[in-house]
């Protein structure tokens, strides 16, 4: 019996905010990979164990989780103003499937630590110590992040005393500045609020017409209040994770709500969109005990956001949905505003299963028309392991 021996490909495996991905350099992929196309959304499931009927992706590098089952592929940019370009690319666990649809926020903190340390950045770029500027295209949605990489002694600062929650240990703080973060997202027409309202009714057969925030902006995501779907905003991951008629729910919601932003064409469609979009809900601020035992009290957010990500409520916050709280919470009247206290902001602390988590966005209105310059926030990242992935030969 013939058999295909396995390869070895250059992989770093890294966390970056709340997520962990393998990052590879473009020109180390294997050549039929490098362009888009079957044989690299092949290979990349394969490295991260799917499609996975048993949903643990034990014969590969996922983790079994939304936040667990990425990829990401980095290259140096030929792009103007830019130093690199970074494609995003998630997993489907138990599906045969890569969503291209968007970005990952929580991994961009770590794109720029992985190109210095690869080699991708210019190294005039990076000072001895100090803070490098990255400037990086997010090759899925179009738009410019720059990352503030600490580096120490000429090498990119791993450590550090940032407490992120959703992180159990402190590492080097990475500022990410999103530069006008609205998505021009197809059939959408690049309208950070596709239908035209900040708010719209929207109807959802077998459960109701919800008040909805239907928004372009980090990443597409649909609002909706915590008591019109029977919840406080208090909720952690097993409250709705382990219901699944709650599941079914969230993802009716979020099938109905990509239709009205014209994301989809047809219902159906969303079964192969997995990533996007976002649907969250959100509420007042209101005490309770997040998912580590910490204590989250009243007066220490400004609003409650729990959201879902690939099916399942996420552990802490995507971060580009945070991008999405940060700017709708800035222009008045929107869902997120309200749960917030209402008025104009430039920033917001909101609390979700995890913890808090403070992102600031800055926001103008000209001519009836709403436009973000830029949201920021914080993470860290940390590499993990670094060498080679091994797939069998015959894999893609």
């Amino acid at each position: 019996m013939s058999h295909q021996p396995q390869i070895k490909i250059p992989a770093t495996y890294l966390r970056g905010g709340t997520s962990k991905g393998v990052f590879f350099r473009l020109q180390d992929l294997p050549a039929s990979a490098q362009q888009p196309g079957v044989a690299r959304d092949r290979l990349l499931m394969r490295v991260i164990g799917s499609p996975d009927p048993y949903g643990k992706q034990i014969d590969g590098m996922g983790g079994a989780t939304s936040s667990t089952s990425k990829t990401v592929i980095v290259a140096k940019s030929e792009r103007a103003g830019h130093d690199v370009d970074y494609l995003f690319g998630q997993v489907a666990i138990d599906k045969a499937f890569v969503d291209w649809s968007g970005n990952c926020g929580n991994l961009s903190a770590a794109v720029g630590p992985f190109a210095i340390s690869s080699g991708l950045v210019d190294p005039s770029r990076v000072p001895d110590n100090g803070v490098a500027v990255v400037r990086i295209w997010q090759a899925n949605i179009g738009k410019t992040i720059v990352a503030h990489v600490p580096v120490t002694n000429g090498q990119v600062q791993e450590t550090g005393d940032f407490e992120l929650d959703g992180v159990t240990f402190p590492a080097a703080e990475v500022q990410l500045e999103f530069l006008d973060p609205a998505a021009e997202e197809e059939g959408a027409g690049g309208a950070m609020f596709p239908t035209g309202h900040l708010v719209d009714d929207l109807e959802v057969p077998g459960v109701g017409t919800l008040k909805a925030t239907m928004i372009n902006a980090g990443i597409p995501t649909i609002f909706v209040n915590a008591e019109a779907i029977g919840y406080t905003g208090t909720e952690l991951q097993d409250a709705i994770n382990s219901d699944a008629e709650a599941l079914k729910k969230f993802e009716t919601i979020r099938a109905y709500g990509a239709l009205r932003m014209g994301l989809i064409k047809q219902l159906d469609e969303i079964a192969t969109r997995q990533h996007t979009p976002k649907i969250a809900f959100v509420a007042k601020p209101a005490a309770y005990t997040a998912s580590s035992g910490k204590r989250v009290e009243t007066a220490d957010v400004d609003l409650l956001v729990r959201a879902m990500s690939m099916g399942k409520l996420h552990h802490a916050m995507m971060g580009t949905a945070a991008v999405a709280i940060g700017t709708a919470a800035a222009i008045p009247g929107t869902l997120v505003n309200l749960a917030a206290g209402g008025g104009e902001r430039n920033a917001v602390r909101f609390g979700h299963p995890s913890g808090t988590l403070r992102v600031g966005a800055e926001a103008s209105q000209h001519e009836g028309e709403w436009t973000v310059t830029k949201a920021i926030m914080s993470r860290s990242a940390r590499v993990l392991m670094e060498g080679w992935v091994r797939v069998p030969g015959d894999a893609f």
